[in-house]
Parts: C-alpha cells; sequence; structure tokens
C-alpha cells in the first residue's frame, strides 16, 4: 500500500479500494448498557443478517477490527479502557455512537461518574440516537458510513490525518490548477498540497434521521 501512503493512487482504484473496503468490515462491539441488547439483536439476529451488508461482527480483538459500535453508558472508569481499546485499532478506523447515553451521556449525563459522551474519548462518525434506538437504525447508520467510505480521501485517513473526502481533494487540487501551478500531476496526490482543506469542505459527523444528537 505504499501508493496510498504516498498518495499516488490513481481517482479510478481509489474508488475501487473504497468500494472493497466499505463491504468488507469487521465490526467490534462495545455494549457496555441496555442499548448492547439492541445492537446484539442486529448484528447477531438472523433477522437483520448484518452479513449481507458486507459486515462482519465478532471479530478476535480490536486489532482486526475496520469500526466499532459503542452502545450504552460510558462511565469515567471505563473512559480509558474504551480509548485504549479504540489505539489497539489498525487505521483507517471508524467508530459509531449509539444510542443517548453513548452520544452524550443520556439520563445520566450529570451524574458524577459518567463521561458526557463518548465522541470526548474518541472521534466519531456516525451518532444513532434514540433510548434505545431500534436495530434498524443502526443498521442505516452503517449503510451511511459505508457510504461516507466510498467517498473518503484514502491518503488522509491512513496516515490518522482528519478525514477529507476525495472531491475535496479534487476541489483543492483544481484550485491549484487554476492559480497558474504546474500539471504534470495526474493523479490523486494532495501531499504537496500548503493549504489545508478549509473547515466548511470537512464533513460534519452523521446523525441518522438528521435530527439532534440525544
Amino acid at each position: 500500500m505504499g501508493l496510498v501512503d504516498k498518495g499516488r493512487m490513481p481517482a479510478p482504484l481509489t474508488k475501487l479500494f473504497n468500494m472493497s473496503r466499505s463491504y468488507s468490515l469487521w465490526v467490534y462491539q462495545w455494549g457496555l448498557a441496555c442499548c448492547a441488547i439492541e445492537m446484539g439483536a442486529a448484528f447477531g439476529s438472523p433477522r437483520y443478517d448484518v452479513m449481507r451488508l458486507g459486515v462482519i461482527p465478532l471479530p478476535a480483538s480490536p486489532r482486526q477490527a475496520d469500526f466499532v459500535c459503542v452502545s450504552g453508558t460510558v462511565t469515567d472508569k471505563m473512559a480509558p479502557a474504551v480509548k485504549r481499546l479504540w489505539e489497539q485499532m489498525p487505521e483507517p478506523k471508524y467508530a459509531i455512537s449509539m444510542g443517548s447515553c453513548a452520544n452524550c451521556g443520556g439520563p445520566y449525563w450529570d451524574s458524577y461518574s459518567v463521561t458526557k459522551g463518548v465522541d470526548q474519548i474518541i472521534p466519531i462518525d456516525v451518532y444513532v440516537p434514540g433510548c434505545p434506538p431500534r436495530p434498524e437504525a443502526l443498521l442505516e447508520g452503517v449503510v451511511l458510513l459505508q457510504q461516507r467510505i466510498k467517498n473518503e480521501d484514502m491518503q488522509a485517513k491512513w496516515k490518522g490525518d482528519e478525514f477529507t473526502t476525495l472531491q475535496a481533494t479534487r476541489e483543492a487540487e483544481r484550485g491549484q490548477l487554476s492559480a497558474g501551478e504546474p500539471t504534470g500531476q495526474t493523479t490523486h496526490d494532495i501531499s504537496t498540497d500548503p493549504q489545508p482543506i478549509p473547515e466548511r469542505d470537512r464533513p460534519e459527523p452523521i446523525v441518522v434521521g438528521g435530527g439532534p444528537i440525544e
């Protein structure tokens, strides 16, 4: 994967790799409280059959996982363990926050021992609101995450940099060319871009249903 690290991936090959990754995701389940029941129904029940989406549950360890689903109340005592397991996951990695407790603390948000959302510990790509959300809502979050993976900039993601979309990267490259820079670069390359991509071009975390994070 040296081409990815150097930012020399041709755009068609980038699309192919992104699509392949989006349909071969090992999910690591962090069920911390009640919402874990609904998560188990989505990932373990034949009624929903999550493997038809290209998502495989129950990896051997975090080191084999592509994304994690955190469901339930994250306490201050549990927070260091959650962060340590997240750091063991290899890049590129993603996270889904499922349920009100994982999103913002839920009904226990004012407790002295509860973390006010798992996003204070790890970066979250998709929020699934509800108390608890239905398994269908979690599956929708998985599909939305797959759509994001298909359009992301592989170089930035694999290096662990802040997430940028492939579309935003191309717009930045076109802006450079219009400013009179050399046109010899024909492959997807942002390693020489001296200007960071504006914040407005960086996608916000996805919220299933489009409502508030709660």
